[in-house]
């Protein structure tokens, strides 16, 4: 059987092709590695940037779409999507254990403070003024809810006395 002439294989030209590579670096000058290294830097970060900006724009266009289909949708069909939302994170947390919680808790720590030390006077004093309304809020809802409840225990027990 005649010995078949070997052409030259992946792998084979793979190796050739870092030898070369090998010896080139070997033999650059400090000045050509630093040139070589920087165009590298410079590739990486353009990339970077560019699939920043592609998830940037994927993530406003879901963004759009989503305002869209809340505002098409009904006060029904609102609240049964509220009450899906809740009922997943219910689940969620359920199924959590101590170490994913304390994890999720760090987290949203984290978020909060570099939130509070990014927000300027003027967002501090909108955010605490909405704190302290949503608190009269409340304190007017109990005091209802016990006006409520006295009226009520008032109305029994004058149908009892009669």
């Amino acid at each position: 059987m005649p010995k078949r002439k070997r052409r030259i294989t992946g792998d084979a030209a793979s190796r050739r092709e870092a030898i070369r590579k090998c010896e080139r670096r070997v033999a650059e000058t400090e000045e050509e590695r630093s040139r070589r290294l920087s165009t590298m830097a410079q590739r990486g970060e353009d990339r970077r940037a560019e699939e920043t900006e592609q998830n940037n724009s994927r993530l406003s266009d879901m963004a759009q779409r989503g305002q869209e289909r809340r505002a098409e949708e009904t006060e029904e069909q609102r609240n049964s999507r509220l009450a899906v939302m809740a009922q997943r994170g219910q689940e969620r947390r359920a199924e959590e254990t101590e170490e994913q919680r304390n994890s999720r808790l760090a987290v949203m720590t984290q978020r909060y403070q570099r939130r509070r030390a990014e927000e300027t006077d003027g967002q501090r004093n909108i955010r605490l003024s909405a704190v302290l309304q949503h608190a009269r809020e409340r304190r007017l809802n109990v005091i209802e809810g016990q006006n409520h409840h006295q009226i009520q225990t008032f109305h029994a027990a004058r149908t009892v006395l009669n």
